[in-house]
């Protein structure tokens, strides 16, 4: 009765999670710069593509906030229902990114200074942009800045007419992703071993452990025969591509609080198979989202002038081109 009771209280805390209109997530990596070197060093890097310790610090400390608020309940709705979103990518020295969708505008800052630090290369200084420029000197200097998304969605697609619209990105029908979580469900009774224990004052502890390898291989099992009805492009790993996937049992806590998911944590240690990996977790926290806001002072961003003006330099006529000279010289066929 145990393993039927707690895998009903979970199935029933994400049913109520899908019930909310507003939710947050936040994602955590519960490792250190020492276990993500370690990790590098056993995928065997080329010379000089080893991970640099900027990089192992940072992602370290990483963490990943999302927000998300909709007119109807989360697992009924689709990307025309999304009323306000936001994202927040950080690190133990403060905010990286941030990132929130509001109406037809996207608003956009970053810690440029931090970017250029981690990639080994500096951030120009704003100073040094041309005028043309525009905007993006506020971007260098870590200011919010907005952009109609409509518009540089038109643009991305080719420049498209202001009466065409973009054929909408594949996605997954309501019929499907109701197929898809069945096969899921099924899935998680036959392999997953469910344990619950109490916490005291409203908190309650749900944890499932199953080999990685065996789960993921009957996962993709159930989900091959609905092939036909993902959108084009997707494939589905066979057996034959998971068979060294490491079989090792992998254990996720669930913690709900007063019936309601909180978080989750899974220990990842395991499945590195490297002794030199000690600790190697995520955590995801959920709580109640909060409508994201508009930044005042938003300078908005030409996506006209900086796609076709400022990163794409001057154009190159036929007369500035001469190909005349081209024609008499030779090049060595074997060489191509």
């Amino acid at each position: 009765m145990e393993q039927l009771s707690a895998g009903k209280k979970l199935d029933r805390a994400f049913e109520k999670l899908g019930h909310k209109k507003s939710v947050s997530f936040e994602l955590d990596l519960d490792t250190d710069a020492k276990t993500l070197k370690a990790l590098d060093e056993a995928s065997d890097p080329e010379p000089g593509e080893e991970m640099p310790d900027e990089v192992a610090e940072l992602m370290s400390g990483a963490k990943i906030t999302l927000t998300v608020q909709s007119k109807k309940p989360l697992d009924e709705s689709g990307e025309k229902d999304l009323v306000g979103m936001g994202m927040k990518i950080s690190s133990s020295d403060g905010d990286l990114v941030e990132y929130r969708l509001i109406g037809d505008y996207a608003y956009v800052r970053a810690d440029m200074d931090s970017f250029g630090k981690v990639m080994g290369s500096p951030a120009p200084a704003a100073e040094d942009l041309p005028p043309e420029a525009g905007a993006l000197k506020d971007v260098i200097e870590g200011k919010w800045v907005k952009f109609d998304v409509k518009e540089m969605e038109k643009r991305a697609a080719g420049g498209q007419a202001a009466d065409d619209t973009p054929e909408p990105a594949p996605s997954l029908d309501a019929k499907t992703q109701k197929k898809l979580m069945g096969a899921l469900r099924k899935v998680i009774a036959r392999e997953v071993q469910f344990k619950t224990a109490g916490g005291g004052d409203g908190t309650e502890h749900v944890t499932a452990t199953a080999p990685f390898r065996t789960l993921i291989t009957q996962l993709f099992d159930e989900i091959h025969p609905l092939a036909k009805d993902l959108p084009p492009g997707m494939e589905l790993p066979t057996g034959k591509d998971l068979k060294d996937a490491p079989d090792t049992k992998v254990t996720a806590d669930f913690t709900l609080k007063n019936g309601e998911l909180s978080e989750v944590d899974v220990d990842l240690a395991k499945l590195a198979e490297n002794a030199k990996v000690k600790k190697l977790g995520l955590t995801l926290r959920m709580g109640e989202g909060t409508m994201p806001t508009a930044p005042a002072g938003a300078r908005e961003l030409d996506m006209k002038e900086l796609m076709q003006g400022f990163f794409a330099g001057p154009d190159m006529s036929d007369a500035e081109f001469d190909e005349s000279g081209l024609a008499d010289q030779d090049f060595p066929e074997d060489e191509y």
